[in-house]
């Protein structure tokens, strides 16, 4: 992958995340009433729909509120209509920024990210200026895998499977791939007795900018400002910073 800074990305927003689990459950919900409405509301014949229902499963949202996001999407019960909405921008030290949004108001939308950037040291771009950076990837990320399973056996798997790149060298794996073979790279993962704990298309960097202290911590600030939006869904950004010296913002050190 380029460098970790994906990795560091998603580690931090996944520990904000866990913190601030009410927030979650919205964003989920609206991710399911989004995929509904846009294919099938069959998840057996809707991937996007399929991934969005297991990812709420994952937090524990109750069926009954999954089943009514469902139907709100799919125009069989009234509710808001939410549509999908991409801004770009940059961060301290030209950091590329991409904000993926599901929103009922896009001039709410608009004005919250454009607030957002402007307050933490950012600015916006001109729509094409950051997302050319980034590609459309599968991914697929094994949380805590087990001691007894053979890293090299697992890595030969997904890339047999399709991955084009795997990181295997800490207690989390991720491959990356064509969006079409990520199955293929869940059902690898499973014939191991491994349940992924992602697996979905998402935004993934082609390149990297290192960052230091200073810069990591404008950067982290921003995104965690454009996570706390109630209209953003994903922010992605190219960013590299040591493992180190994530800790320490972390930490408030």
């Amino acid at each position: 992958m380029a460098g970790h800074s994906e990795w560091a990305n998603k580690k931090h927003r996944k520990e904000r995340q866990d913190k601030k689990r009410a927030g979650v459950f919205s964003k989920l919900i609206k991710e399911v009433t989004l995929q509904a409405r846009r294919g099938d509301p069959n998840p057996e014949s809707n991937p996007g729909l399929a991934q969005a229902i297991e990812r709420a499963k994952a937090v524990n949202i109750p069926k009954d509120n999954i089943d009514r996001a469902i139907k709100r999407g799919s125009g069989a019960e009234d509710g808001a209509q939410y549509e999908e909405i991409t801004y770009e921008g940059y961060a301290a030290d030209g950091v590329a920024i991409l904000v993926r949004a599901v929103t009922d108001n896009k001039n709410r939308a608009a004005a919250g990210v454009r607030h957002i950037f402007s307050k933490h040291g950012g600015n916006m771009a001109a729509a094409g200026s950051v997302s050319w950076l980034f590609s459309r990837r599968g991914v697929l990320t094994l949380e805590d895998v087990p001691g007894e399973v053979d890293r090299d056996e697992l890595q030969m798997a997904l890339i047999e499977a399709g991955a084009d790149d795997v990181d295997a060298s800490s207690k989390f794996v991720e491959a990356t791939c064509d969006v079409a073979a990520l199955p293929r790279l869940v059902a690898a993962a499973n014939e191991m007795g491994l349940t992924p704990a992602r697996a979905e298309p998402t935004m993934v960097a082609k390149t990297s900018v290192h960052v230091e202290e200073e810069a990591a911590g404008k950067v982290l600030r921003l995104i965690d400002a454009l996570d706390d939006n109630e209209d953003v869904q994903e922010v992605f950004s190219n960013f590299d910073v040591d493992d180190e010296v994530l800790e320490k913002i972390q930490s408030g050190g």
